[in-house]
């Protein structure tokens, strides 16, 4: 698989999501860092490095993931935005969108995406 052994960094702080995810990219083969479910707490592990890419969710207890999507492209870490509204304003609208609830296969989908073979 093509994230089989990638450092995915999972933002989320609804903690059954999070745990589902975490599962998903194990299951993978990815290793999955986090979760995280704060923006405090996700600045301070995109500034740690050690990331190939990231599962963010842009609504995290009512705060912006807008820090968060500055911070990794800032650093040219990929992610993925994870939304239940949808879209997310620019410049982050051209990232690559997964709705929630979330399907497993879209989530591998689009992360592996950001690895070509």
């Amino acid at each position: 698989m093509k994230i089989d052994g990638k450092r995915i960094l999972v933002i989320e702080d609804e903690f059954i999501v999070a745990a589902m995810l975490c599962d998903t990219l194990e299951d993978a083969g990815a290793i999955a860092l986090g979760p995280v479910g704060r923006v405090s707490e996700a600045l301070a592990a995109i500034s740690a490095g050690g990331i190939d890419a990231a599962v963010l969710d842009w609504n995290l207890a009512g705060e912006s993931g807008l820090p968060l999507a500055e911070a990794l492209a800032e650093r040219g870490v990929p992610f993925v935005i994870a939304t239940g509204y949808g879209s997310v304003d620019a410049p982050f609208d051209d990232r690559p969108i997964l709705g929630k609830p979330y399907v497993s296969s879209q989530l591998l989908d689009k992360l592996g995406a950001f690895f070509p073979d």
